[in-house]
Formats: C-alpha cells, structure tokens, sequence
C-alpha cells in the first residue's frame, strides 16, 4: 500500500512540476499563437502557428490579473535581449481593444504585424511604399508595396484607402500616401497646434485618462489649455505585409509598448484552416 501511495504522489508530482514548467515557459519565454487571416501574407498565412519570442523584447508580467472593459493594464517588463526594431515580425494586443475609437487594452485581442516605426521614428508612405528616417533597408514586403503602388486609388474602396486621422481636408492621408509622422518616444515633447493634435489624441488620452478637444483656436485637456505634450511611453507603428488588405496601425493608430507580447521568430507548425490538410514545407519555417 505504502508503494502505491509513493506512486501516486511521485505521478502526481511529475505532473505538477512538468505542468508548472510549461506555464512559466509560456510566461517568460515563448508561446504560441494561431494566424487566423492573410494580412501577413506572403510572409504568414491563415493556418499558420507562430512562436512568439519572449526574450527579445522581455517578458510581459502582470502587476493585476484582472481584465475587461474600462480596467487599464497592470504590468511591468523583464529585462530584454534588446529592443524592437523595424522589420521584426511582433504580436501585440490590439491598441483598440474594445473598438470605441481610443486605446485600450483586451487580453485575447491580438494581432501579429511588421514593425514598420519604432520610438522616435518618422515614417511615412509614399506611393504605397513604407519609409523610415532612420531605417535605411526596405521595410515589409517589397512585392505587395510594388503592386499597391501600381493599383489605381479608384480601384481601392474608401473605407479602405483612408487611413488616421480622417481627415481629408487638412490631410487627406491614405493607404497610398501618408506622413511623415511622429513614432512616439517616452520624455520627448512637441508642441501641438490645430493639425497635428489630431496624430496624437488617442495617446495623450490613453496616458491621461483625460478628453482633449479643440475648440474657438484653443487646444484643451479636460478643459485646461494644452500647448505642448511630453509623450510618457513609447509607442509602435506596426502595418501587415498584406497592404492592399490588412487592419493595422493605418487606421488604429500607435501601439503602446506595453501591448508587445513578443517577436515572431519562426512558424512551428502549419495546416490549411478549412480542411486540416498538413502544410509541412511551412513546418519550422524562419520569420523574416
């Protein structure tokens, strides 16, 4: 009797120890998530299971486990091998979470884009093609940019060409021509005016919790004047491979760091999502 209980309690030891290893795996080190569209494509398809890289940017560690509408995000990072950049392959949870035209945090929201911006940054569009000051190399897919570039804008629905802030009028961005603009970085200040506080509403709200209007020439933050902003966190502009057809930063805007999960490093598995049928020339296939 005393061995059987010996069995048990070792088995049900193993269990625990190789269960807790899995979770703090998947904490700190790496998880796995499923592509469920093509707006990566051809880089990741619908199918696809990818790795998120946990170690590159540090590990996401919640101060609060608690999650839902109107409840911010708790957390702090660990230590990190270095910074995103652009051109990593990144999952983050989506900056509008709950889709009411601001940034908020949802857990089992997520998204996986290229880095086309990261913190202090200037990037913009020209002829459908993505540039940054301060990244030389091309950025994302060179043939998806070269066939949007070559796509008339009256071939492109609406909804679709408009990008942030909307406003056609004094901007008049779209998914063709947009920029430059500003990649937020923590402690940097600008100045706004009547035009560019629009860029960065969504930001001075989300670090606020404050409303900021512009009304009678006066640029307000809860009712007091408001002519300069000093940013408090850093900030990503992240857009799909799939240019022509991809829900990204475009039209939701910058995406705080603290929605980073992790780097895109390689794709583990594959299958087609519709019939089940193996894709093995994807299995462990390198994200580039």
């Amino acid at each position: 009797m005393q061995r059987v209980i010996e069995y048990l309690f070792r088995s049900i030891l193993c269990v625990v120890l190789l269960l807790t290893g899995w979770a703090l795996l998947r904490i700190f080190v790496c998880d796995q998530f499923v592509v469920p569209s093509e707006s990566m494509s051809p880089t990741l398809i619908a199918g696809d299971r990818i790795l998120a890289n946990k170690l590159v940017a540090g590990a996401r560690i919640y101060k609060k486990i608690e999650f839902g509408k109107d409840i911010p995000l708790r957390s702090f990072r660990m230590p990190g091998l270095r910074e995103v950049r652009p051109n990593d392959v990144v999952i983050f949870n989506a900056p509008r979470g709950y889709d009411r035209g601001r940034i908020e945090f949802r857990i089992n929201y997520v998204y996986t884009k290229r880095c086309i911006g990261a913190p202090g940054d200037s990037i913009s569009i020209r002829e459908g093609y993505f540039h940054n000051n301060r990244h030389t190399a091309p950025i994302g897919n060179l043939d998806q940019q070269r066939r949007l570039n070559r796509t008339p804008d009256s071939l492109i629905p609406r909804k679709v060409l408009r990008t942030i802030p909307f406003d056609d009028r004094n901007f008049g961005w779209t998914i063709r021509n947009m920029g430059p603009l500003y990649v937020p970085q923590a402690g940097v200040r600008v100045r706004l005016d009547s035009l560019n506080w629009k860029l960065y509403r969504q930001v001075i709200e989300y670090e606020t919790g404050a409303k900021l209007k512009y009304a009678d020439g006066i640029l307000r933050l809860d009712g007091n004047p408001l002519a300069e902003y000093t940013f408090r966190q850093n900030y990503y502009f992240f857009c799909g491979d799939n240019v022509s057809d991809s829900k990204d930063s475009r039209y939701l805007g910058f995406v705080p760091e603290e929605f980073i999960i992790g780097v895109v490093r390689r794709i583990s598995y594959s299958e087609e999502p519709y019939t089940g049928r193996k894709r093995p020339d994807r299995w462990w296939k390198r994200v580039e």
